[in-house]
């Protein structure tokens, strides 16, 4: 039980912080827009990637630095992009709170766009696959049960992110406040994507 808490805590560390990977989980939560597959993508996401870096793929990033430097710069200019997408939206859009059904191929896009959040981002890399494939070794011979609480937390964070962000609902029935998160979306994801390319670490 110790090595699951140790990994669940640290899990859960790495993922709090505000990125650009939690802020869109956070608006698809406040639109009510494909919830339960963007938490189940982003989760399942990350027990792909703990479960490779405990399985020690943590020492192929590091023997081809190649992997870490695709996805900084692919992750750069898909951030820079969205960024400019939100500004564009904050400006011409008016938001509302409105429940309305989705189409297939808005599903479609929403799980793409939450993939390459997840994907092209290399912190994602270096949080899951190099630090806590590392560090799980501390835990020999419990590197499963340690994986296992880093994964819990994947699930318990995207989860609570996506169906507690609907808590805040009341706030976002004013277009005003939807222009507000587009903006603060946006500049989330100019600075992450600012970050990446100065090599500068969250």
């Amino acid at each position: 039980m110790t090595t699951y808490l140790a990994g669940f805590s640290l899990g859960l560390s790495l993922i709090l912080a505000i990125g650009s990977q939690n802020a869109f989980v956070l608006k698809q939560g406040l639109k009510n827009q494909h919830v339960l597959i963007i938490c189940a993508v982003c989760a399942i996401s990350d027990a792909i990637l703990i479960s490779a870096g405990v399985a020690g793929f943590g020492a192929i990033v590091t023997q081809f630095p190649q992997i870490e430097t695709f996805a900084r710069y692919g992750g750069a200019l898909f951030l820079t992009v969205y960024a400019v997408l939100s500004f564009k939206s904050a400006l011409t859009t008016s938001h509302a709170m409105d429940s309305h059904v989705a189409s297939e191929s808005s599903t479609l896009k929403a799980v793409l766009t939450c993939l390459a959040f997840t994907w092209l981002n290399p912190h994602v890399y270096l949080d899951t696959v190099v630090l806590l494939g590392s560090i799980s070794t501390q835990y020999h011979p419990e590197q499963l049960m340690f994986a296992v609480g880093a994964i819990s937390a994947s699930f318990v964070f995207f989860f609570t992110l996506g169906f507690g962000a609907r808590f805040l609902a009341p706030f976002f029935r004013s277009p005003r406040s939807w222009k507000i998160l587009e903006v603060f979306v946006g500049v989330i994801m100019l600075v992450i994507a600012f970050s990446l390319i100065s090599g500068v670490s969250d």
